[in-house]
């Protein structure tokens, strides 16, 4: 009975595509893979926000609870990844979980020398701006303190010209040229 079990299974696999079959374990594998990052981004995406200053009404203990149902929920995800590449997955994909742990070391490395470089540029945008703004407000502060001055020089001719010691020496109508 096991014997003619194991005997149509082989011939169902004979009769099918290798490659159909790959593409549908890389499927499978896949959904339960994009699970496993949209789970790990929530929990970036909690650490991150930690690191801020929290302005909500949640405690600080539902919060970490939450980290740690994430962090319960990944682990398990990736024992299940884990146990599907290894004991589930056909013989003839190989080490499947070694291939694709190696894969997968190699793509986080680089994706975290993407984040460094992203961090690095906007850390030197962040600063080219603060400087722009400096740079902006010192001159903003030069062009104020001249126009201050050219009111004042305008200000000091106008009282000098009206005083009774002025018109008393140079005499002409009130009403003539202020500044002449």
């Amino acid at each position: 009975m096991q014997y003619n079990a194991e005997v149509q299974r082989v011939q169902e696999i004979a009769k099918a595509d290798p490659n159909d079959t790959f593409a549908e374990i890389g499927n499978q594998l896949g959904i339960l893979m994009d699970a496993y990052d949209a789970l790990s981004k929530a929990l970036l995406q909690e650490e991150i926000s930690g690191k801020k200053v929290y302005k909500g009404e949640e405690s600080v203990g539902r919060r970490a609870l939450r980290r740690i149902i994430i962090t319960a929920r990944l682990d398990a995800m990736l024992a299940e990844i884990r146990e599907t590449m290894v004991y589930k997955a056909p013989s003839e994909l190989g080490a499947l979980w070694g291939k694709f742990e190696t894969m997968w070391q190699r793509i986080v490395a680089e994706q975290e020398a993407a984040h460094v470089e992203e961090l690095k540029q906007d850390q030197i945008a962040k600063w080219r701006r603060a400087n722009i703004r400096k740079k902006l407000k010192e001159q903003l502060t030069s062009v104020i303190a001249v126009l201050f001055i050219m009111l004042w020089y305008v200000w000091v001719m106008i009282l000098i010209r009206t005083s009774h010691t002025y018109r008393g020496v140079y005499s002409s109508p009130f009403w003539s040229c202020v500044l002449c």
